[in-house]
């Protein structure tokens, strides 16, 4: 199944890439390529059979997300991995029988788009901070509050909200999960977002104003919001740490074949010292970066992969990520800050991989955590 499914997501892939550039200058990807992209059994593929998935492995997932991010087509594997690999996951291990059936089919096969609710303007990676509040009033919650750096927040019909249900609890122990219907009333979309890299993967502020969730929302338990944030939070960071691998290889194949071409002082570039050396220490670094990344996918699958070293996958491989594309782009000279050039987008798209899933301060500080205690 895993090879069947890299040769369909990289013909998937290339069939997007002549209107990939109309869409990074759109901002936004349409919304048929999530149809498509169900058709071809591509969302939710690890997912059980019964609820709409193709019961595959999390390796097979993360093929998807490989072979997209290899093809430079970061802003949609961002967009997919977000709605396959972190919500439906969260409906997968916390929702009720009657959650998994009214969402879980219907996000394989891209008519319902997810998202996750947790950033704030003022919290960052601060999850205990969150100022969102879901209130109880009856048969439902009432949530006020304001969230934002959405992906996917544009075209979602659903979030995974994170927000304190018990405001006069400390900390994280009042915080709950939701599962809110983002057409309902109060809702408001703030405008897509403009960023320096990512540009086709919309992404969004989200207002909330006395919107009303029923009880029935609630995702796990109530109040234990947080500690399964940092159940699922394992499996975020390593997803963020499998597209970094793939998508340096991406840019390393396109420096090879570059230098290889490119002609400098009577003879390809490829034949200068500097370049050889460049290319053998940056393909050194990937090679290192996804053995480890591999063995974490190994231990996730065995379900032996701890905190501490998804923290260690994601800070290595994403600034791994940051300076094989600063080192390919180099190679390019002038024709590498050029837009025209992909290499240019590997470059933009590359740096929030170090920001967003926990910056990589944030993985320093959890790592240091696991080594003093």
């Amino acid at each position: 199944m895993l090879s069947l499914i890299r040769d369909t997501c990289r013909r998937f892939g290339q069939s997007l890439q002549p209107n990939f550039e109309k869409w990074e200058r759109e901002g936004i990807f349409p919304r048929s390529v999530w149809e498509e992209a169900g058709e071809a059994g591509l969302l939710c593929a690890d997912v059980p059979e019964e609820f709409g998935g193709a019961g595959a492995s999390f390796r097979a997932s993360m093929a998807i997300q490989e072979e997209l991010s290899r093809l430079g087509l970061a802003s949609i594997s961002v967009g997919l991995t977000v709605h396959s690999d972190i919500v439906a996951q969260y409906i997968v291990k916390q929702g009720t029988d009657a959650q998994k059936r009214q969402y879980l089919p219907r996000m394989a096969s891209g008519e319902c788009i997810g998202a996750i609710l947790m950033t704030e303007p003022g919290t960052g990676s601060d999850l205990q901070g969150v100022g969102t509040t879901a209130l109880e009033d009856g048969d439902d919650f009432i949530v006020n509050g304001a969230k934002t750096f959405i992906t996917n927040g544009q075209h979602a019909d659903l979030g995974v909200l994170v927000a304190q249900t018990s405001p006069e609890a400390k900390g994280s122990r009042g915080m709950s999960l939701l599962l809110v219907d983002l057409h309902a009333e109060g809702v408001q979309r703030g405008r897509n977002l403009e960023k320096i890299g990512l540009h086709s993967a919309d992404t969004s502020e989200l207002f909330f104003e006395d919107v009303r969730v029923p009880k029935s929302a609630l995702l796990g338990e109530l109040h234990r919001g947080f500690a399964i944030l940092m159940e699922e939070l394992a499996r975020e960071r390593l997803s963020l740490a499998v597209g970094a691998i793939a998508a340096s290889r991406g840019a390393l194949d396109l420096t090879i074949d570059y230098v290889k071409e490119r002609k400098a002082f009577g003879k390809p570039i490829a034949e200068f010292q500097n370049t050889r050396f460049e290319l053998a220490r940056m393909e050194t670094d990937y090679q290192v970066n996804r053995a480890f990344v591999d063995e974490c996918v190994t231990l996730f699958e065995a379900g032996k992969l701890d905190a501490a070293r998804a923290s260690m996958a994601k800070l290595a491989s994403t600034e791994a990520q940051g300076r094989i594309v600063d080192g390919c782009l180099q190679l390019f000279g002038g024709y590498g800050y050029m837009t025209e050039y992909p290499i240019s987008r590997a470059f933009v798209d590359a740096r929030v991989q170090r920001i967003y899933g926990g910056t990589s301060e944030i993985m320093k500080e959890l790592i240091s955590r696991s080594i003093l205690a």
